[in-house]
């Protein structure tokens, strides 16, 4: 069982930047490969990036891919999603997930945060 939690999500311009941190509760963090995955209003839920267990193998979805960073902290218990050149099309919700799968499907993450409110706007 790991619980997440999402954090900084905001408002911000088209071209800016944000970095979401998501923290997992629980001594098996490193067991798990985490995901990020988005959901805009009247839309199905979205593959952002993933990352392996260690970090070393990343994928992204192809919306986000050259502007968005994923990467992991596991001493922190702290998967990241470095977000550049943000365009008003990333406005959505936020998801951390985590799953022993992984991937880029919904259906592989068993565990999900909250979510956290990213709005891009001028």
């Amino acid at each position: 069982q790991v619980q997440l939690v999402e954090s900084g999500g905001g408002l911000v311009q088209p071209g800016g930047s944000l970095r979401l941190s998501c923290v997992a509760s629980g001594r098996t963090f490193r067991s798990y490969s985490m995901g990020w995955f988005r959901q805009a209003p009247v839309k199905w839920r979205e593959f952002v990036a993933a990352i392996s267990r260690n970090g070393d193998i990343t994928s992204y979805g192809n919306s986000v891919k050259g502007r968005f960073t994923i990467s992991r902290d596991n001493a922190k218990n702290t998967v990241y999603l470095q977000m550049n050149s943000l365009k008003p099309e990333d406005t959505a919700v936020y998801y951390c997930a985590a799953d022993s799968v992984g991937g880029t499907s919904v259906r592989n993450y068993n565990y999900w945060g909250q979510g956290t409110q990213v709005t891009v706007s001028s």
